[in-house]
């Protein structure tokens, strides 16, 4: 078998791509829920034009995401401590912050039973839609792991351009919103990119690889395609203008499942594979090291349902006169956010640490391996 090797001396460089797709993921949420995307259907402003570029630029941190927990889980193996605590980092912000909020004297409005369900019952009543997809998606993860490690090489490549076919090429090339596409916010879909993650892993993408004396061509690729995803939309939206159609089709490009989106990802996700930064003792590869597991917690703290469509408008959205002034806001805004949700989430994974240390090497534990085993056939 073909096999790439694993690139422990690179990981360093993976962790920098994680928080970096979670500054990504803040950009999309500033520009989305903070109404800086202006209407493709009117005129645009150079403010808007911008605000659109950013978006294009942002768009793939979903797919980097899985990308990143695909490539280490198809080598790791199945863990269900990892559910376990991912679910209760989940449940902690998910039912932590409405409290915070009152306390510190927060209008949060009126609690319903409904929200009520969403503080206590995060994944299952779609608090974060991304949390859902995801633990599904890490459930499956033996059965995936299995079918790709008994795949041979080609075997692996039909299985992902045929999800490729269905998921991405039909909604990238039809100009209609067709039933069946969800752009990419459900399981099936992190599925697709998971089994992306495993080949590249397993088997890497030669073109792609950086070679010696080259310059770092992925990243090339990813500003390339980053910008055709901007360019596509504005040519789907100058036939709107035109002839009055197309309406559903003019944002398709802005779907994960996309074939320049999950291009733009792959490509990325490269470009930092790529990049030859060693871990070393250096102090920036330690701090790194350091925060980068704590990335997801600015999800889960920015992206709660009491503040999500009020932190925009805290850091200026609504002061987003100018092209300029959109520039500096954005930017304000990412490393506001990132520093607190970081921050927050090292000092809640401090907490989490000390439980774990407890409950280490006990029953519970033990069980817990032992699960473990039969899921990933060692037992």
């Amino acid at each position: 078998m073909e096999r790439t090797g694993h690139h422990k001396n690179r990981m360093i460089n993976i962790e920098l791509l994680r928080l970096l797709a979670m500054m990504m993921v803040v950009s999309l949420h500033y520009l989305s829920k903070g109404g800086l995307l202006e209407e493709l259907t009117g005129p645009l402003s150079a403010k808007g034009h911008l605000a659109w570029i950013l978006e294009s630029f942002s768009i793939a941190a979903v797919d980097v995401y899985v990308l990143i927990s695909g490539y280490f889980l198809v080598e790791t193996g199945f863990r269900s401590r990892r559910v376990i605590s991912l679910v209760l980092q989940v449940v902690f912000y998910a039912c932590l912050i409405p409290v915070a909020l009152t306390a510190f004297k927060v209008p949060i409005g009126e609690i319903t039973f409904y929200q009520l369900l969403q503080y206590i019952f995060p994944m299952n009543m779609l608090h974060y839609w991304f949390v859902s997809a995801y633990v599904l998606m890490f459930l499956f993860t033996p059965v995936l792991n299995a079918a790709v490690h008994a795949m041979k090489k080609k075997q692996l490549q039909i299985v992902i351009v045929m999800l490729l076919l269905v998921e991405s090429l039909s909604k990238t090339v039809i100009p209609v919103r067709l039933e069946l596409d969800n752009e990419g916010y459900d399981v099936y879909w992190f599925m697709a990119v998971y089994l992306i993650a495993a080949y590249i892993r397993l088997y890497g993408i030669p073109f792609l690889e950086k070679k010696e004396g080259e310059r770092n061509k992925a990243a090339l690729y990813y500003i390339g395609l980053s910008f055709a995803i901007y360019g596509w939309t504005m040519l789907i939206r100058a036939a709107f203008l035109v002839t009055g159609k197309f309406e559903d089709f003019m944002k398709s490009a802005y779907g994960y499942n996309h074939l320049l989106t999950i291009g733009a990802a792959v490509t990325l996700f490269y470009a930092f594979k790529n990049l030859e930064i060693k871990r070393g003792d250096s102090r920036f590869a330690r701090f790194v090291c350091k925060v980068s597991p704590c990335s997801f917690g600015v999800y889960l703290l920015h992206e709660h349902i009491n503040i999500r469509y009020e932190w925009p408008f805290w850091l200026g959205a609504d002061k987003c006169y100018s092209a300029l002034s959109l520039l500096g806001y954005w930017l304000t805004a990412i490393v506001i956010v990132m520093v607190v949700g970081l921050t927050v989430d090292y000092i809640r994974n401090l907490l989490f640490q000390g439980a774990g240390s407890i409950l280490a090497g006990g029953k519970i534990d033990q069980a817990l391996k032992k699960v473990d085993n039969k899921a990933n056939g060692t037992a």
